[in-house]
């Protein structure tokens, strides 16, 4: 809920740009079925994937943020000089340490405010706007470029049919501005740790680069049963806080992992699929890449129009789980 500044007047954060960037290298499902045993039908039916775009070698997760960063300033009609906070939501890092966010914000040129990466796997942009959110209503920033960028492509085991054709590279970014009228509403967040191994990844990505055993493994029923039921519980959740119904949204813009998980939460919200925004089919899971990509789509081709509610929600390894309501 927004705060007070000092001369009384509520403040609010909201979304005033959007910027994406997906690599030039597409694999389709035929593509696949000469690298592992499978099938572009298989693959459609039990994920709704037809193509998904994986970076070219030695380009890293702050690379393509940068494109998305770029679009997104250019989209909001303000300078690198304007922006105070960087938040970057990606589980494939350019290194261990300093934070992507930090090598994103020099390629940039921005000077000022904070920088930081947020880890939540596909919820990782949800939690970084929240985050973002929170700082400039509380008057530590005014305007946050918020990101999620990945290269997952680097943890796909290829002798593991069921997890690498799922998968796929990319980054969205958005810039949140300071604002008097309302953007974002409200915000939830959950993690469930006990959890953990059904989605994980071991080892980990230096100078982009794999060592140790950081390949994707998933229960992937288990994920799907999981998925459905809080996504729809989340959603619920922050519209009751608003005192809003499913039949108030514009649009939905869920985390792009599955058609199947998405059709589902579609329905036990009893909201039709025309009213969400459906990107998997050509850019794969892009864990906390997906929401930025997808809505930066939505935006760039009409559909979402000022003053329409959207919610954006996600789930991911951990689990990690949350949603996110605005006015557009």
């Amino acid at each position: 809920m927004p705060t007070k500044d000092k001369g009384g007047f509520l403040i609010y954060s909201k979304i005033i740009g959007t910027g994406s960037y997906l690599p030039t290298k597409v694999l389709t499902n035929f593509d696949l079925e000469k690298l592992v045993e499978t099938s572009h039908d298989w693959i459609v039916t039990r994920s709704g994937i037809v193509e998904r775009h994986f970076a070219a070698e030695g380009e890293q997760a702050s690379d393509m943020a940068w494109h998305a960063s770029q679009r997104a300033l250019e989209a909001a009609g303000i300078g690198v000089d304007e922006i105070d906070l960087v938040i970057v939501a990606t589980t494939t890092p350019d290194h261990i340490l300093p934070s992507t966010a930090c090598i994103l914000q020099d390629k940039l040129g921005i000077k000022n405010g904070a920088a930081f990466d947020v880890q939540a796997v596909c919820s990782g942009f949800i939690y970084a706007l929240n985050t973002a959110d929170l700082f400039i209503r509380g008057g530590q920033a005014r305007n946050a470029l918020v990101v999620g960028a990945e290269v997952l492509s680097r943890l796909l085991n290829w002798e593991d049919r069921t997890t690498c054709v799922l998968f796929g590279d990319g980054a969205g970014a958005v810039i949140l501005q300071r604002s008097d009228v309302p953007g974002i509403l409200s915000a939830k967040l959950h993690a469930d740790g006990s959890h953990r191994n059904k989605l994980s990844a071991d080892g980990g990505i230096r100078d982009g680069a794999i060592f140790g055993n950081p390949y994707i493994k998933m229960d992937g029923q288990a994920v799907f049963k999981f998925a459905v039921k809080v996504l729809s519980e989340v959603v619920e959740e922050v519209l009751a806080e608003n005192k809003m119904k499913c039949t108030d949204i514009d649009w939905l813009v869920p985390h792009q992992a599955n058609i199947r998980i998405m059709e589902a939460t579609a329905k036990k919200l009893g909201l039709s699929m025309d009213k969400v925004v459906v990107t998997v089919a050509h850019h794969g899971n892009t864990s906390a890449a997906s929401i930025p990509l997808a809505l930066d789509t939505a935006v760039r081709d009409g559909r979402i129009q000022s003053g329409q509610h959207v919610l954006l929600e996600a789930v991911g390894g951990g689990f990690t789980w949350g949603a996110v309501l605005l006015r557009w």
